[in-house]
């Protein structure tokens, strides 16, 4: 982890589908519950603005308790539990008071592979490791993320994002987002293609 660069809050000051792309290959970092684990993120979805209409933030909600995180600086975490089960991580984005993120939905896991395993699968036969991080519900258990995190700034320690391997054109898929109902066609979702860790 020492040698781990976390990236500056400029590269997350810019529109959210930038940032979703320039994120594959960077690494998630987490030192929760003291155990170092590390994924590389294969697969994320933005949410570009109040005038995107599947966004938290969008116009007709305004901003409101659970969102509010996404109107802060760029380059934190606003992390949320969806139909009050999975806790889902974002990185918020572009400029504070423009609320605009990024839904990390998949990563691959790189280290503490163990402690992932353990956390996805308590007291029974882990699955497949192409199941640790395969959905944004999987990969904040895998990572020991919680709602405490909601907030923290991704450049330093529990919770960090670092520099990574660069995914050059031709090497990722730009399509639809998932889980949806509006804006459904919208190509905000970037994955890295043929990676077997991401979502489904």
């Amino acid at each position: 982890m020492n040698s781990a660069v976390p990236l500056e809050a400029a590269f997350f000051a810019q529109p959210a589908k930038a940032v979703a792309r320039a994120l594959l290959g960077t690494l998630l970092v987490s030192t929760s519950g003291d155990e170092l684990t590390i994924g590389r993120i294969v697969e994320a979805e933005a949410y570009i603005g109040p005038h995107d209409p599947a966004s938290h933030a969008a116009e007709r909600i305004g901003r409101t308790a659970r969102n509010a995180t996404m109107y802060g600086p760029p380059g934190i975490a606003y992390v949320y539990r969806s139909y009050g089960i999975h806790r889902c991580l974002n990185v918020v984005t572009d400029a504070p008071g423009f609320p605009a993120a990024v839904l990390i939905r998949a990563i691959e896991p790189i280290a503490g592979v163990e402690t992932m395993r353990r956390r996805r699968w308590p007291g029974r036969p882990p699955g497949p490791d192409t199941q640790i991080g395969s959905g944004p519900g999987r990969l904040t258990v895998a990572l020991g993320i919680t709602l405490a995190h909601d907030a923290h700034p991704l450049d330093r320690v529990p919770l960090l994002i670092a520099a990574g391997d660069h995914v050059g054109r031709g090497r990722f898929v730009s399509g639809p987002r998932i889980g949806i109902t509006r804006a459904t066609d919208w190509p905000l979702r970037f994955y890295v293609k043929g990676n077997p860790h991401v979502s489904r």
